[in-house]
């Protein structure tokens, strides 16, 4: 049975990212298998979590959502998206004229959580989400002292 792509969780892990961003200056998520029943992503990250700073996280993303901030697209040129965002993620098929994608309003910079260039689908408004759920992460320490690898599962509830 295929696994069916859901904007929601979509949406929600581009809060999880921007909270993450924020919180602790780490690069975006490095991989993600986004699901409409559970999804994971990946980060570069220096340590493991506690519990209680995954409980602060998923908290902080639950605000996000309850605060219902737009979901916005805005289309910008490659070469000037290269220059603000890391576009290693992005295929070359994405074309000369990007998609950037805005948590909170791009006209009001200090209500924008997170902006990225993405392709995928979103929720127009992050109350559309429903509850963030953690459900569980693992740290996986790197080599040579490089940082190590944080995964964070989580899911939605109906």
């Amino acid at each position: 049975m295929a696994k069916e792509y859901d904007p929601r969780m979509h949406s929600a892990e581009h809060a999880l990212s921007g909270v993450l961003i924020r919180r602790y200056g780490c690069p975006r998520c490095f991989s993600t298998h986004i699901n409409s029943n559970k999804s994971k992503v990946d980060f570069r990250f220096p340590h493991d979590l506690s519990a209680e700073e995954a409980a602060s996280i998923a908290a902080e993303v639950n605000e996000i959502i309850k605060a219902d901030l737009p979901v916005v697209a805005r289309e910008m040129p490659r070469e000037e998206a290269a220059r603000i965002f890391n576009l290693t993620r992005l295929p070359e098929s994405a074309g000369d004229t990007l998609r950037i994608v805005y948590i909170g309003d791009p006209d009001k910079p200090e209500s924008v959580l997170d902006s990225c260039p993405c392709i995928g689908e979103h929720v127009s408004r992050m109350s559309e989400c429903g509850d963030f759920v953690w459900v569980s992460h693992e740290w996986k320490p790197g080599e040579d002292g490089q940082d190590g690898v944080l995964r964070i599962r989580f899911k939605l509830a109906k």
